[in-house]
């Protein structure tokens, strides 16, 4: 995997779901601000082999001209062990805490991945999982299918980090998110594409910085008009046409973690709840 100077790679590494992963990682990380992060999840490792190959990944990033570091929450030990053997940084979250646990309580714990799809609140966590496969069959506009379902559409051009911000609200908050791509052809006119006009009031508009898009788009596709500042700028000077004459609610993704993203999309949200009540 080629990577930037000055991007750090993170992994979230597990033989389960990663969600836990996740969720440690990105608290620690929305703490360094000044550092920039291309993340990458790779849960479900389920055996000896497939760990290996993992560790094959991580020795490349490690080895590469960035920084690297990866989360893990690996429960079981052999996979674990694997893992740890990488040359890449690990915070190994599961025996650093495991271990402590285990001393304070003095017994031994069942190091099971089955244990972790019992934790907490089995009706939350199902939740979690349905919100988590509509957002995936309704990223990019890819399904117009039971979009009336969505808690919230989250619109904006190409690269402006709709997808991010989308599994984040699914994984942390159960919320049924859809995302949907402004193209050059939705841009030509002042109203809301029309697959998603009659959800105006579920309708959040995403911008970036002119040149912080541009960037992006540059790692996507090299010297291509896609990329290029005057079409990036183009792009989002409709894109904020458009959100001002429907009246939808705007959040800037340039400075923001998905966190922080989160966290104004649910403000918007709770506000707009109250405002009906």
């Amino acid at each position: 995997m080629a990577a930037d100077e000055g991007i750090v790679q993170v992994f979230f590494l597990s033989d389960s779901t990663g969600i836990s992963a996740e969720t440690m990682g990105n608290a620690l990380l929305i703490h360094f601000s000044q550092l920039r992060f291309e993340r990458r999840l790779i849960p479900f490792i389920a055996s000896v082999a497939e760990a290996r190959r993992v560790v094959a990944v991580l020795d490349e990033a490690a080895d590469g001209p960035g920084m690297a570091i990866a989360f893990t929450t690996a429960a079981t030990d052999e996979i674990r062990e694997v893992l740890l053997t990488t040359r890449c940084p690990v915070i190994d979250f599961f025996e650093l805490h495991m271990s402590r646990v285990e001393s304070v309580f003095g017994v031994t714990a069942e190091r099971s991945i089955a244990k972790l799809h019992g934790v907490g609140d089995v009706q939350r966590y199902n939740a979690r999982m349905s919100a988590i496969e509509y957002a995936i069959e309704h990223d990019d506009g890819q399904s117009l299918r039971a979009l009336d379902k969505a808690d919230v559409v989250l619109v904006a051009p190409s690269r402006c980090g709709k997808t991010p911000t989308t599994m984040y609200l699914a994984l942390q908050h159960g919320l049924f998110v859809a995302n949907y791509p402004l193209v050059e052809e939705d841009l030509d006119a002042s109203e809301l594409p029309r697959p998603v006009r009659h959800l105006r009031e579920r309708c959040i508009g995403i911008l970036a910085d002119a040149k912080r898009l541009s960037e992006v788009r540059q790692a996507r596709r090299p010297n291509s008009r896609y990329a290029s500042m005057e079409q990036c700028r183009f792009e989002l000077r409709q894109a904020e046409a458009m959100y001002h004459a429907n009246r939808i609610p705007v959040i800037n993704s340039t400075t923001r973690s998905v966190e922080e993203m989160s966290t104004l999309i649910i403000q918007i949200l709770q506000s707009r709840t109250k405002d009906r009540s």
